[in-house]
């Protein structure tokens, strides 16, 4: 019984840790009105490893692991999409990554873009992009082992990432979800993208069930 109650108080903590860390602007009806296809940019990333590599070799690992992140959304929203949980559409990132290129626009360059300029270029309505800051290589994969003891060996953070949603037109910020990583977040990208993102689906701004409650609201 005491193990159910424990379990329990962990669940709690985490669903309310996952709705303190979401941010939703006021005018996202408004502004998400029209949306009908979004675009997955590759993430920033920030690797603080340990390990001696040189400049060029962590630029190497930091877009691998941006783009690792990339594909795992697409993969989320995929399956999501399928059972038709969603009120929009996500371009596939090859598509998306092919007209970055033509334009000139790699993962070195695509920060210095605006989010209204980068939808205009994919002729998307609103962009999918964040940053992910990492003390380990997540996309190879990490032990998925835990205890008690690596919050006391300072073991148990990985870093944290964050997704954000802008609108295509305005190019504010409509939503975003922040986390931190850890070895119960997933042994890996994907692992990390589909627990991080079920915690918050009650949340995603085109959640199908989450606009028909905001609509028996009004």
């Amino acid at each position: 019984m005491k193990k159910i109650i424990f379990l329990l108080f962990c669940g709690i903590s985490i669903w309310g840790n996952a709705q303190k860390n979401i941010y939703e602007s006021a005018k996202f009806d408004d502004l998400s009105q029209e949306h009908q296809v979004l675009a997955i940019i590759p993430f920033l990333t920030h690797l603080d490893l340990e390990d001696n590599i040189s400049k060029e070799e962590l630029k190497i690992l930091e877009k691998k692991e941006g783009y690792a992140v990339q594909n795992a959304l697409e993969t989320y929203f995929s399956k999501r999409k399928q059972k038709k949980k969603f009120s929009v559409e996500f371009q596939n990132i090859k598509n998306t990554n092919a007209l970055l290129a033509q334009n000139n626009i790699d993962y070195n360059t695509i920060d210095v873009y605006t989010a209204k300029q980068l939808s205009d270029i994919l002729g998307v309505d609103g962009i999918v992009s964040g940053n992910l800051n990492l003390n380990v290589l997540l996309s190879e994969g990490v032990t998925a082992e835990f205890s008690f003891m690596d919050y006391f060996m300072g073991d148990a953070n990985y870093g944290r990432i964050g997704v954000k949603i802008s609108d295509g037109t305005t190019g504010k910020l409509l939503w975003k979800y922040e986390k931190e990583i850890n070895k119960k977040s997933g042994k890996n990208t994907n692992d990390l993208i589909d627990r991080m993102m079920k915690l918050a689906a009650r949340k995603f701004p085109y959640d199908r069930e989450k606009r028909k409650d905001r609509k028996r609201n009004q």
